[in-house]
């Protein structure tokens, strides 16, 4: 490999491998700060939490790698044309893009990478995070007994203490039993003192009262609800043992078959394969609301071509013969006829606008797959000639060049997917809207440091 290829490659790779990582911390703490309440005091292992950030990570790497090859770039191109290396390479009969070439094979391999990374681990990744987050967030909080505060985290329990000494021993201990709701039965137990225990073999609970006294409310189905007296049982205890099942509170993961089926979930044949049937559906559709008008036509259409008969009697003496109830019933009907057949096309376009809605989802996700690769690409000549013409290297100007560059492609591409789900633009315009709009940029900004621009004086 050439020298200058190493220059570089070295020169790119660098920042890039300190860029990409930066930024899937910054995004992942921001998924954290957004389900922090779902994890927090519930006793879940280590190894999930760390599992679960991996995939987040893997999902977000359609953020994270664009942003992190715009920085890189940006300080690549910059510290070259800063040390005036840059300057050195076209003093030799270089331009700028034979300058550029090795990096401009290299972002083809990443490229490559991306969308087989979009294609088949993303979708992947994807249902590995929904199963796992889907199982974080339904896990009950972890047994965490609180002085003066009904501690309702074990199903059928609800367990308040007033005070917890330090070897153990609870004061003032009430226990709501309410395992039973079929049964309609009700126990309250409320024991003057008591010890609190983790079976870890049985993974039970065990807690041993003493002194207390246990209500027992019960409810027969069929005793009116304005009935005051109801059976019941009291009962003083001076010692009494009870084992409280913790099954429910163990970690369970979801099945990832539950996800799978999502259009998020898809690889680009199925997303393909998704949307050609649902739009196949929709014409089908679509035809049928035709052929239904058609049939509602042709049940009033008289199909025997009679030839006309010269009469003196009006067409309408049928009618006038009626009475004014029949009329009233025959307007009835004619309304209501006419009712079910607006009720019925209603319903119909509304199944069709569903199927569509579906398709143009399912669509959004076939081009997301293709823009992950070309966004690295295009964003990489935007980030090279910003450097070359800006001159500036290190972590100050390129950094906020680049967000300002990538935010205002995010936005883009956020108000491109909003107009597509709303039904504005077709997946094909509204998914590529940002690249459309970046594209000229890239170009115009390389041309211009080709020949020999600066921004910064």
């Amino acid at each position: 490999m050439h020298k200058t290829s190493i220059l570089l490659l070295k020169a790119f790779i660098s920042p890039l491998a300190v860029t990409f990582p930066v930024a899937l911390f910054v995004l992942d703490m921001q998924f954290l700060w957004v389900y922090a309440d779902d994890f927090i005091g519930k006793g879940i292992e280590p190894w999930v939490i760390a599992k679960l950030m991996f995939f987040a990570s893997a999902r977000i790497v359609n953020l994270a790698l664009p942003l992190a090859i715009l920085v890189a770039s940006i300080m690549a191109l910059g510290n070259l044309s800063e040390r005036n290396e840059l300057t050195a390479l076209k003093s030799a009969g270089m331009s700028l893009l034979k300058i550029m070439k090795p990096l401009i094979v290299f972002m083809l391999i990443i490229s490559a990478g991306s969308l087989w990374f979009s294609s088949s681990a993303w979708p992947s990744a994807n249902v590995n995070f929904r199963a796992l987050l889907y199982s974080v967030t339904r896990q009950r909080p972890a047994l965490n007994i609180r002085p003066g505060v009904f501690y309702t985290g074990i199903e059928g329990f609800s367990i308040r203490v007033e005070s917890k000494d330090t070897d153990g021993t609870l004061s003032d201990i009430l226990i709501h039993d309410h395992r039973n709701p079929e049964n309609n039965s009700s126990r309250i137990i409320r024991a003057e003192s008591g010890k609190m225990n983790h079976d870890s073999n049985r993974d039970e609970l065990v807690i041993e009262l003493i002194n207390g006294t246990s209500y027992e409310e019960q409810t027969e189905r069929n005793v009116r609800r304005k009935e005051k007296f109801h059976p019941h049982v009291i009962s003083t205890f001076s010692a009494l043992t009870i084992r409280i099942d913790l099954s429910s509170l163990d970690f369970d993961l979801a099945d990832e078959g539950l996800f799978r089926r999502s259009y998020e979930m898809m690889s680009l044949p199925q997303l393909k394969q998704a949307t050609d049937s649902l739009d196949n559906m929709a014409e089908i559709e679509r035809e049928q609301i035709v052929m239904y008008g058609v049939r509602a036509v042709r049940l009033f259409n008289d199909s025997l071509e009679l030839p006309d008969i010269k009469t003196n009697i009006k067409q309408t003496a049928w009618f006038q013969n009626l009475t004014r109830v029949e009329k009233n019933n025959m307007f009835a009907k004619a309304k209501e006829l006419s009712r079910n057949q607006v009720r019925g096309i209603e319903n119909a376009l509304e199944k069709v606008e569903g199927r569509e809605l579906r398709r143009d989802r399912h669509a959004i996700e076939w081009h997301r797959k293709f823009i992950l690769s070309v966004s690295c690409l295009v964003l990489f000549f935007v980030g090279a000639s910003l450097g070359a013409l800006t001159k500036r290297g290190g972590l100050g100007m390129p950094v906020v060049i680049a967000i300002s560059v990538f935010l205002t492609y995010y936005i883009i591409s956020m108000i491109g997917e909003e107009m597509v789900k709303s039904g504005t633009l077709t997946p094909a315009i509204g998914m590529w809207l940002s690249t459309i709009i970046l594209v000229p940029l890239a170009v115009a900004l390389t041309i211009f440091a080709m020949r020999e621009g600066r921004i910064f004086k």
